[in-house]
């Protein structure tokens, strides 16, 4: 027969961790979880700010606007204009940064945290800067491009329909660059070196060794940045917020700044939860996708 403090030494034993991790838990419940229901809730409610009379539940109403809301539409295509050009030009150009400081030359130590420098900078100041860059009257860009041939005539993209969401493109990727040059830095930085010594006296070229060693011991640390960086960038609207506000008429809104606009512009928090709600279901179908793909390579190997 068990001692009776014995019973209480397991039970004790068992609710420890949870003890242990309780302040943190409630922390994260009563700061991200009750705000995250609460906010999706408003998405079937009818919620104006500056209505008292407001907050009465409409069901799938909120929903069914969206589904004919020519704005969200376009904002949506925006958005995947947006995420793919900032992540894939991020990527390439944080990969090409990683790989040549993997490799030792002098003066690597200052470069490193030259390059890693824009990661640093808030996102306010770099869309204050880009847009100062942007414009001719004070910026350098719209002469260089005149001068290459680029445009007809030195002027502000940021103004132009046609080109206005390119402005904070170039913002985009020249912020986050150094996001995928850590990772990927790190990630080369990891891979054992006896395994290119081996590949290179069997007689393996540099793309060899690029193509069978380096890319298949990156290829889950790309993924999982890419599903990372794809999610920060599409919920990311403060660039296009600072830069164009998402004009001129609506060319380079995107859904997250749509939420902004929707919420604290025409103080709709009802209709704005339902587009965020709608941009969280089509990210989390998305990292499931790319997890999913990473759980495959990973099974394969």
């Amino acid at each position: 027969m068990s001692h009776p403090g014995a019973a209480a030494r397991r039970r004790l034993a068992i609710l420890e961790p949870w003890l242990y991790s309780a302040p943190a838990l409630i922390l994260i419940i009563v700061t991200t979880l009750v705000p995250i229901v609460i906010g999706i809730s408003y998405a079937f409610r009818n919620v104006m700010l500056l209505d008292p009379t407001s907050g009465g539940f409409v069901g799938l109403d909120n929903f069914r606007d969206l589904m004919r809301d020519a704005s969200f539409w376009n904002a949506l295509k925006n958005t995947v204009t947006w995420t793919a050009s900032c992540v894939a030009f991020q990527f390439l150009f944080g990969l090409i940064l990683a790989l040549l400081l993997n490799r030792p030359f002098p003066g690597r130590s200052i470069i490193q945290p030259i390059v890693f420098l824009p990661w640093a900078i808030p996102t306010f100041l770099i869309g204050m800067n880009w847009s100062w860059l942007l414009n001719p009257a004070i910026g350098p860009l719209p002469h260089w491009a005149y001068a290459l041939g680029l445009m007809s005539a030195p002027s502000n993209i940021l103004a132009d329909p046609n080109y206005a969401l390119v402005g904070p493109i170039l913002a985009g990727i020249w912020w986050g660059t150094p996001f995928f040059a850590i990772t990927l830095l790190a990630a080369l930085q990891s891979i054992p070196r006896e395994i290119y010594e081996a590949a290179e006296i069997d007689g393996a070229g540099g793309f060899e060794r690029f193509r069978s060693i380096t890319i298949p011991f990156l290829a889950p640390t790309m993924l999982i940045t890419v599903m990372l960086r794809t999610i920060w960038v599409a919920n990311s609207p403060e660039l296009i917020v600072v830069m164009t506000k998402g004009g001129p008429a609506d060319s380079s809104q995107i859904v997250a700044s749509y939420v902004f606009t929707q919420a604290y512009q025409g103080l709709n928090f009802g209709y704005a939860s339902a587009v965020a709600t709608a941009l969280v279901v089509l990210l989390l179908i998305y990292a499931l996708l790319l997890l999913s793909i990473r759980q495959a390579m990973l099974g394969s190997r």
